[in-house]
């Protein structure tokens, strides 16, 4: 039996991972499996349990206790002891609280555990900051989406626009260049690629573009 096709695809926030992964997953006809909503979510629970996303030992226990599930539809959603959260994990201050808690070595290691397990029982594409590094290092499928920092910010001011948010564009600037620096320099599993990796600049490509390129990619590799 051939082994599951496992496709990583890391990069900072506002790259389009999200709907890039969704695209090809659905392409390829394999799972998505959206690894940055596991952290999200437990940022959700610990925040409404008015704990520190700084708090190694209470984060740890907490991810021990939730349970985080997806259901597939159009979009996909969340669901955190089966509440469904998908809005919710999405504001800025969720993205800012899920770095701090994927910044916990202690965390990282049961959540990629369960991703782990979620990609070797049927395939599928992760999306990450880490999934061709530590979580899936073996692939041989590994893209990196990237996008200057201006660029992913004003998409996110417009996805939020379009809900009818009150959003800064200046401010959630600021918020994705911390996050950047957040993610790069943390001591466990940071933000960065190798030579392993296919790079694929955003910036001025469109999301189907962007899924041909990963997806022409794979086919040409298998």
């Amino acid at each position: 039996m051939p082994a599951p096709l496992i496709i990583a695809i890391d990069g900072p926030s506002g790259v389009g991972k999200t709907t890039t992964s969704r695209m090809v997953a659905r392409e390829l006809g394999i799972p998505h499996i959206d690894t940055g909503a596991m952290y999200r979510a437990l940022a959700v629970a610990a925040t409404r349990e008015g704990i520190d996303t700084h708090d190694s030992a209470a984060l740890e226990q907490l991810a021990h206790r939730v349970r985080i599930d997806f259901i597939a539809g159009e979009p996909p959603r969340v669901l955190l002891n089966d509440e469904d959260v998908t809005s919710l994990i999405r504001t800025p201050e969720m993205s800012m609280a899920a770095s701090n808690v994927s910044a916990v070595p202690a965390v990282r290691r049961v959540l990629v555990r369960l991703q782990q397990d979620l990609g070797r029982r049927g395939g599928g594409v992760l999306e990450g900051r880490d999934i061709g590094t530590k979580v899936f290092p073996e692939t041989p499928f590994k893209f990196f989406l990237t996008a200057r920092p201006e660029v992913r910010a004003q998409r996110r001011h417009d996805e939020l626009a379009a809900k009818g948010e009150e959003v800064d564009y200046d401010a959630i600037l600021a918020a994705t260049v911390a996050r950047d620096d957040q993610d790069s320099n943390r001591a466990d599993s940071p933000l960065r690629y190798d030579d392993s990796y296919t790079v694929v600049d955003t910036s001025d490509l469109d999301i189907p573009a962007v899924v041909n390129a990963i997806v022409n990619g794979v086919r040409a590799r298998t």
